[in-house]
């Protein structure tokens, strides 16, 4: 992944925050509820929040940057990441063949 590029910061973020949200919910939210260990989830439940906000802006930046970024793979890239392992089918689907054309 090339990091100068915003293609590149959309995918490193994506797959990023793809990993917060998996150990939000399989990690963090387990040890609250089964283990009575709150702060779990408010440790990575920040992070989880910190780093969706970074993905939507570097997707938006993209978007500015890139004449042929449509507003649709903003859109798509934004609702990937509000769904469990959606982040993770964005990047194959869609990211991972564009940086490869």
């Amino acid at each position: 992944m090339n990091l100068s590029t915003p293609l590149g910061r959309v995918r490193l973020l994506g797959i990023i925050e793809g990993w917060s949200f998996v150990l939000l919910l399989f990690v963090a939210m387990p040890l609250k509820y089964l283990a009575g260990y709150p702060q779990a989830v408010s440790v990575v439940g920040m992070a989880h929040g910190i780093l969706f906000l970074a993905l939507v802006a570097a997707a938006l930046q993209a978007q500015v940057e890139d004449e042929t970024w449509p507003l649709k793979r903003t859109a798509i890239v934004t609702l990937g990441a509000l769904l469990p392992f959606g982040p993770f089918v964005v990047e194959a689907k869609i990211l991972k063949p564009l940086a490869e054309s």
